[in-house]
């Protein structure tokens, strides 16, 4: 095995410019971590959080990366074989110590998902977060019920499309936002049902498909479109903040009596790799690979291209996941 490694490293908080690529040396693994050979990783809003400064307890210089999809390299403590496939996300990666952003990546073993599949690692790469993100969305902050109705407010982001495909794999009548009436096509072709455009104002719209209000809703844009999502809402309906695509997370001077319709819950979701049992990634990609789930991929980068990668990020103009292959 080489010495170095190339990786992507920000020094500083900037522009998509300020990520470059440099020869690192490759990290030696301690009783308890995992080295992974990294074959793709997923591109998340987590990272322009990172890259614009506005995460917290972030050290610079820093490889970013909050997930990776690989086969196992070394494990001291014996926890995964050598040339395991295994997909890693969260627990502190890209942040607190490097990430995904390079060909190899050391990680707790807690936070390891070993997987078997033949599918193409591009594929593979652009699931950990995203499953992990809408299983637990769909599981642990909605609840969500077989036959149930469904509001995605971010409809095209890849959580979005995701939790469509999981959604309507449990029969839920799925309505989703798009701001782009061009890509009203895209959504429906993985199953959304009903697709609204958001001029800012949803509820009405919902309500006139769903009588009284869908039954959960998923919060993908952030606070600014919160309180509409909250109307669309029925009573005894419950709204998961999980995402912040408007990079607003915060609403001042908050009252619960007066922001909240009545009888509407509202739950946040924000979970780790263990949300994510290893039984459900080899489902979801025995399902992939029967062709009976699709995984909303935008577009295919190679690591030289992660400045431009993260210049599509931050225009929004993707729809669906944006990966890099090693």
């Amino acid at each position: 095995m080489a010495e170095t490694m190339r990786a992507v490293v920000l020094d500083a908080p900037g522009p998509p410019e300020a990520l470059r690529i440099r020869d690192l040396p490759i990290p030696v693994p301690a009783p308890g971590q995992v080295l992974i050979r990294v074959k793709a990783f997923g591109i998340n809003r987590s990272e322009l959080h990172t890259r614009l400064g506005l995460a917290e307890g972030v050290v610079f210089p820093r490889v970013l990366g909050i997930e990776a999809a690989g086969i196992v390299e070394a494990c001291p403590g014996g926890e995964f074989e050598p040339g395991q496939q295994v997909a890693t996300l969260m627990g502190g990666m890209g942040r607190t110590f490097d990430g995904g952003y390079a060909e190899y990546t050391c990680v707790p073993a807690g936070q390891v998902i070993p997987f078997r599949s033949e599918l193409p690692w591009a594929t593979l790469g652009a699931i950990p977060e995203m499953l992990q993100t809408s299983y637990g969305s769909l599981t642990v902050g909605l609840d969500a019920q077989p036959g149930q109705s469904i509001l995605i407010r971010g409809g095209t982001s890849s959580i979005g499309m995701c939790t469509t495909v999981l959604a309507k794999q449990r029969g839920m009548t799925v309505l989703a936002t798009t701001r782009n009436p061009d890509k009203t096509e895209a959504l429906h072709s993985i199953g959304v049902d009903h697709v609204l455009l958001d001029k800012g104002e949803v509820a009405p719209a919902a309500r006139a498909i769903i009588d009284g209000g869908v039954d959960v809703a998923l919060e993908l844009v952030g606070t600014p479109t919160l309180p509409d999502t909250l109307r669309a809402t029925r009573f005894h309906g419950v709204v998961c903040f999980t995402g912040m695509l408007s990079n607003q997370w915060t609403v001042e001077n908050f009252y619960p009596i007066g922001y909240l319709p009545r009888g509407v819950r509202l739950a946040g979701y924000g979970g780790e790799a263990g949300d994510l049992p290893a039984a459900v990634l080899q489902d979801f990609l025995d399902a992939v690979a029967a062709g009976t789930v699709i995984v909303p991929i935008s577009e295919v980068f190679t690591m030289d291209r992660i400045q431009q990668a993260h210049r599509i990020m931050e225009s929004g103009s993707a729809t669906g996941k944006l990966v890099v292959t090693t």
